[in-house]
């Protein structure tokens, strides 16, 4: 089995915080839809498995793309690939693009997991980050979505943005249980370089959230979200039982997947590739009849390094036995050595055989994993 990932990378405008390749220049897309179908013929057979399981379509923002371009391109990986297996077909929109035509016209292509981007329930926040929607809209859209037949629905929600309060966090949380997803995504929000959002941190026209207020928002949402039944299944991911997001599961688990698209990426279980984040790029190489892609042969300590990052991520955690069999006695060795003193300050516990991150190790996450990194 593997995954299906499609970049559909065009969006009406970008979001302040936003460092994820995209274009609100619209002129390429009927000709970037052609060239996806290229790239799939030319790379169909690259993961080994004949059996695709799970199908995303993200971007970007794919709902901005004209239904009858997107049935040409569902139609046309049916013709390259084997979906009649496919479990989860899902496709990311925004509030504003949603209405009753376009998720029956979804529908009927097979999708039957929506992910959605909220990110806030207040007018005021969505104002700041340059959101296009409203609070009603989104809440709005669920009931669509819902009303249309598709019940496993993600919304994602951001804490931490410029001016929020806990009080507002909760508000967010409390209405996002309310709306009856499956499926909650939460982020911290995160000042990355080349957004907008940095230059005006750096202008003084923002002020970032303080690190205590982060993970007491972090805390509530967790505490909360436990309580309406959800699941705490990945460091930023919550789902009702059985509502886990098998797509990306893939990619914490190692399950093969081929990425389409300007700045996807793709692994096959040895090496992985990458499309450049570049619509240009991407157009010039398919116009000429071969794949964009560089690929990277993974050295022995870079798989070590993304199992352990990659497995500590989630509920489920790393098999001590397991990377033992990967890696030989002395890695294994010496990743015991070090997870001991963080299971003595509560970062982590061992279950069995079995690592998992603490509540409190979770926000500490990335300076657990980079200790536990190979030298």
């Amino acid at each position: 089995m593997s995954g299906l990932y499609i970049h559909i990378p065009y969006c009406k405008s970008k979001c302040i915080y936003c460092d994820f390749y995209s274009t609100p220049k619209v002129e390429t897309m009927e000709q970037y839809m052609h060239l996806l179908l290229c790239e799939a013929r030319i790379r169909k057979d690259e993961t080994g498995c004949e059996t695709v399981t799970t199908l995303y379509l993200g971007g970007g923002t794919p709902s901005v793309i004209p239904i009858e371009q997107l049935t040409s391109l569902v139609n046309g990986l049916k013709e390259l690939f084997d979906l009649s297996h496919l479990k989860e077909f899902t496709i990311e929109v925004n509030p504003d693009d949603v209405t009753q035509e376009y998720i029956a016209a979804l529908r009927k292509l097979g999708v039957n997991r929506v992910s959605m981007g909220v990110q806030s329930f207040n007018d005021s926040e969505l104002q700041v980050i340059n959101r296009r929607h409203t609070a009603q809209q989104a809440i709005d859209a669920v009931k669509v979505i819902q009303d249309a037949g598709i019940h496993n629905l993600s919304i994602d929600l951001i804490y931490g943005l410029p001016g929020q309060s806990l009080e507002s966090w909760v508000q967010n949380v409390r209405q996002a249980i309310e709306t009856n997803v499956q499926h909650i995504s939460a982020y911290c929000l995160s000042y990355e370089q080349g957004t907008r959002l940095w230059v005006m941190r750096k202008q003084g026209k923002v002020k970032e959230t303080s690190d205590e207020l982060c993970v007491a928002m972090h805390n509530r949402l967790a505490i909360m979200l436990k309580e309406a039944g959800f699941e705490h299944y990945e460091i930023s991911n919550f789902s009702k039982p059985g509502y886990r997001s098998r797509h990306n599961s893939s990619y914490w688990n190692f399950t093969p997947y081929l990425g389409l698209g300007a700045a996807a990426h793709s692994y096959n279980g040895i090496s992985r590739r990458y499309n450049p984040s570049s619509i240009k790029e991407y157009i010039n190489a398919l116009s000429k009849g071969h794949p964009a892609f560089i690929e990277e042969n993974l050295q022995w300590w870079e798989r070590h390094d993304e199992e352990i990052m990659l497995r500590l991520r989630t509920s489920d955690g790393l098999d001590t036995d397991v990377f033992k069999q990967h890696y030989g006695v002395k890695p294994y060795d010496t990743l015991l050595y070090k997870v001991k003193p963080l299971i003595e300050q509560g970062l982590l516990r061992q279950d069995n055989n079995v690592l998992v991150l603490t509540p409190d190790g979770v926000m500490m996450s990335d300076n657990i994993i980079r200790n536990l990194m190979w030298d």
